[in-house]
């Protein structure tokens, strides 16, 4: 299990990508490779060990790569965004996804003063995740909290104030 990230400058998040972007080349370069019947092709990649942790060199089945490889990406573009938003801070903890360390999947390393959720989806409103991270974000102390999403239909690093509650400011980020 990956550990939380501390991030403290933008070329951190340069880094961390060129990672992302490595164990998806090594993905790609395995799919190339293969031919065959295309339904024994998809149960390789939902079951079989052929991906690759985007942050750690261990095997993972395909899909569970995209997951994490979007979990990851979005954290990332995340942070850049904040280290923009909040030059003052001296680093945010980054420990996106189900299992992590932290109680947000980015937190300021001082503590109480940025908190935020992350995720990726089609759409930013699928599975009621935005209504919930806003909701979990609405009992937080933090002085400054954000919603950062990646989705086809909202490119680009904007923020977007149609979804924003209770203070909490909402951003799509891209990479």
């Amino acid at each position: 299990m990956t550990k939380d990230i501390v991030i403290r400058t933008a070329v951190e998040t340069d880094n961390l990508m060129e990672m992302v972007r490595a164990s998806a080349a090594r993905a790609q370069q395995w799919m190339a490779s293969q031919s065959g019947d295309p339904l024994d092709l998809l149960r390789r990649m939902k079951f079989d060990p052929i991906g690759f942790h985007p942050l750690e060199d261990r095997p993972l089945n395909l899909i569970e790569q995209i997951n994490q490889t979007w979990t990851f990406a979005v954290a990332i573009a995340a942070a850049r965004q904040l280290l923009n938003l909040h030059p003052d801070v001296s680093g945010f903890r980054l420990a996106p996804g189900a299992h992590a360390s932290l109680e947000l999947d980015i937190m300021s390393e001082e503590a109480g003063y940025v908190g935020a959720e992350t995720f990726a989806a089609v759409n930013p409103r699928n599975n009621g995740k935005l209504a919930a991270d806003l909701v979990k974000l609405a009992s937080r102390m933090e002085r400054y909290k954000y919603v950062f999403f990646m989705s086809p239909l909202f490119p680009g690093n904007e923020r977007r104030p149609q979804f924003e509650r209770n203070g909490i400011e909402v951003w799509s980020v891209d990479f």
